[in-house]
């Protein structure tokens, strides 16, 4: 399997948060979640309810965007990624370790009522300006 550069990775670690896109009969949605990244599936995890705009749009269409974003007003610490995949919930060997994974670090989420999602990234582009002014990396498999 191809992975991301080390940098990519070292960066959606260091974070919690994505916004994902959907986009269903030309309607985008965008909502934020908390995730959790799985290393050698290449694959955010994350919950939502599946009566939620964008889960209810992911089952009519799997293929999603998101970002992750350092938040700074410092233009030569800018950072952030832009990703593509396909939504859906994890099958087989991957639904428990995908759920193991998100509880260590979203202990809490045992108590909600919510469906564990993985997001399988297909591409992924960072800008990452500490590296020089509007320096990209661009990961697809």
């Amino acid at each position: 399997m191809n992975f991301p550069e080390k940098r990519i990775i070292e960066f959606i670690k260091k974070h919690h948060v994505f916004t994902l896109a959907t986009c269903v009969e030309n309607n985008p949605w965008c909502a934020n979640c908390f995730y959790v990244w799985l290393e050698d599936e290449n694959c955010f995890v994350f919950t939502t309810d599946n009566a939620t705009k964008h889960a209810q749009d992911a089952i009519q269409n799997q293929n999603v965007a998101g970002s992750v974003v350092l938040e700074t007003s410092v233009v030569g610490k800018i950072q952030g990624i832009q990703f593509r995949g396909i939504m859906e919930i994890p099958a087989g060997e991957l639904a428990p370790k995908a759920k193991f994974a998100y509880l260590k670090k979203f202990p809490f989420a045992a108590l909600m009522d919510t469906s564990l999602w993985i997001i399988r990234v297909s591409y992924i582009k960072m800008t990452d300006n500490r590296l020089g002014f509007g320096k990209k990396l661009i990961w697809e498999p």
